[in-house]
């Protein structure tokens, strides 16, 4: 997609979902990832994914530059979750744009959040992830994961132009990694990639998402 086309888009809530099943799995047990606990959870979730975005996320991992790390942040969110994250930001729009429609103000907030109904998140399809050095030390890539729109004046945007040299390879970098296993950046967020779900579907023009949103306890996924 060479446009920028934002999750409210009527486009991505029409792709159908052919949910697959595939299970949930805990990211910890697994691999060499990295995991950070800012979005730690009582119960663990936000360390899941499905099962096959972590298979790829191996994969990447395997194909970046000796010394470097993918550092998972938040994966599976909670609907619930997600549903207040949209609407806390949502209001943050409203008093600072009064004047705006619910269109105009669920397509801003859809920026830096998607809506609930659609959420990647939701259905353990999306990552929130940076690089790091062996040790666990975030490299430049710009802006802090989860600046918004507002906070970095548009930096957060994968092709934003206002960031570094040194962040901008770091950027390409993880570009690489991620889509040489298929998986699809949200160009609006740096940070924020996915495979399965309907935003993926639409801009790999795959008929169908394999991954709906999921409770933990549905039979899909259990955390």
């Amino acid at each position: 997609m060479d446009e920028i086309i934002l999750m409210a888009d009527p486009r991505v809530t029409a792709v159908p979902v052919l949910e697959c099943g595939e299970s949930l799995v805990d990211v910890r047990r697994y691999g060499s990832l990295l995991v950070d606990g800012r979005k730690q959870d009582s119960d663990g979730a936000f360390a899941h994914l499905r099962e096959g975005v972590l298979k790829r996320l191996l994969q990447a991992q395997a194909s970046l530059p000796h010394g470097l790390r993918l550092l998972l942040v938040e994966g599976y969110r909670q609907p619930s979750r997600q549903h207040q994250y949209f609407e806390e930001y949502a209001a943050e729009l409203r008093a600072a744009h009064p004047d705006w429609s619910d269109t105009q103000l669920r397509a801003a907030a859809s920026r830096f959040v998607s809506p609930p109904e659609i959420a990647p998140h939701s259905a353990g399809a999306a990552v929130d992830l940076t690089l790091a050095d062996c040790n666990g030390g975030e490299l430049d890539l710009g802006t802090p994961i989860d600046a918004n729109p507002e906070q970095s004046a548009g930096a957060c945007y994968t092709q934003a132009s206002t960031i570094s040299a040194e962040a901008r390879r770091n950027r390409t970098v993880l570009t690489a990694a991620l889509t040489g296993v298929g998986l699809v950046n949200y160009p609006t967020e740096w940070w924020h990639w996915s495979f399965g779900d309907r935003y993926w579907a639409l801009a790999t023009q795959a008929p169908a998402a394999l991954y709906g949103p999921t409770e933990p306890d549905s039979p899909s996924g259990p955390v």
